[in-house]
């Protein structure tokens, strides 16, 4: 009889515990640079994240799992993104990482999770190369390679751009690999450059460049830079006299330029798969929401974190989650490749990368860009 009720205490326990699994945390890492030269991403990402984990948590979570996120300011540094990824990976025991911002970080901090066996996605990073890193690793921010041939193609087509000088900043693994991809689909679309000019992060003054760039009488400048410098370029440019359009990357992307440039933002062209100006019923919805949790407009990066945030959702309805962390990051890691969704982006999938050395690489985004142009302090889709 005690044998007995002792297997029913057992059971009851059991079940209990069970129950209490199934209405666990799920915790997920963000490192952000929420602080730094590249803040200005790091908010508009934390503000997505946060507000698709509060949609998700409000309509009763994933499996009933509520998501935790655990947030950790990266700075923008690489260093700062090793330290972060290494406590959100060994001490908070997260089942995922997104993050970091910048793809300088990207490449030194993603190996540790890939070590670990932890996924980790990028939701801003486009440089060459960081999906090569494993299999671990995944982005549903589209490349520069996928997107930069598309934004030439259609501001040459409206603006007749014969020849371009080229401006980019050269310490900086994003904006260097801009500036490889850019020079690719010049000499891909057969466009001259008259002259290559460079700058370092943190530059102020951008004058004796753009005075060379200036002399070589170009129909537009390629841009590969951060907002950062990328503003104040456009700026300099236009009281130097050089009234041509700016063709900028991925970091110009950004709804800051109106801060940073004000009437002077006008005539870049940029590529994303996401615009402010698409009206479709998921990203409508996406925008206002936004608006109404933070009383900002949302850019790019925001509906980036957005998305992710429901992609990996997707994915964690796939697994069953046991407390065995390894076995949560491995299942997760698998069921991450097969989600196809409709998002603020629009139509999304993963497709696999080329990895290093033979070995598995990680999963780019596929997805189409849209091209548009900053006109009277809106950005103006274009074909």
């Amino acid at each position: 009889m005690n044998r007995i009720f002792s297997q029913s205490l057992v059971a009851a326990a059991a079940l209990g515990a069970a129950a209490f699994a199934q209405a666990a945390d799920v915790k997920i890492g963000l490192a952000a640079a929420l602080s730094g030269g590249a803040g200005q991403y790091g908010a508009a990402i934390r503000n997505g994240f946060q507000l698709a984990a509060d949609e998700l948590n409000a309509a009763g979570g994933v499996n009933g799992n509520t998501i935790k996120l655990v947030i950790e300011d990266e700075q923008g540094k690489k260093e700062e993104a090793i330290n972060v990824f290494k406590k959100l990976v060994f001490q908070d025991k997260v089942v995922l990482i997104f993050g970091p911002t910048l793809s300088n970080s990207a490449q030194a901090a993603d190996p540790i999770a890939q070590a670990a066996k932890t996924p980790v996605f990028g939701t801003s990073n486009t440089a060459d190369g960081i999906t090569s890193i494993g299999n671990y690793v995944f982005r549903n921010s589209v490349t520069e390679a996928d997107v930069l041939p598309e934004t030439i193609r259609v501001a040459a087509k409206h603006n007749g751009i014969k020849k371009v000088a080229v401006f980019y900043g050269n310490d900086d693994v994003f904006t260097k690999s801009g500036y490889d991809n850019f020079k690719k689909a010049l000499e891909d679309l057969k466009i001259p450059v008259t002259t290559t000019e460079t700058f370092a992060k943190g530059d102020v003054d951008f004058k004796a460049q753009l005075t060379k760039i200036k002399a070589t009488n170009p129909d537009a400048v390629v841009l590969s830079a951060l907002i950062a410098e990328g503003g104040p370029i456009m700026v300099q440019a236009r009281q130097l006299g050089l009234n041509v359009p700016f063709i900028g990357g991925n970091g110009m992307n950004s709804v800051k330029v109106f801060d940073l440039a004000k009437e002077r933002a006008d005539g870049l062209w940029v590529g994303s798969p996401w615009s402010i100006e698409n009206a479709t019923p998921e990203n409508t919805k996406f925008i206002a929401a936004y608006k109404a949790k933070y009383n900002v407009a949302p850019d790019q990066f925001a509906a980036q974190a957005y998305d992710a945030m429901h992609i990996v959702a997707e994915a964690l309805k796939k697994v069953k989650l046991s407390g065995n962390l390894q076995a949560d990051r491995d299942a997760l890691r698998a069921a991450l490749p097969a989600v196809k969704i409709t998002g603020a982006t629009g139509a999304f999938q993963f497709r696999q990368a080329k990895g290093a050395a033979g070995k598995p690489g990680g999963y780019d985004a596929v997805q189409t860009p849209i091209v548009m142009v900053t006109r009277g302090g809106r950005y103006v889709i274009e074909k």
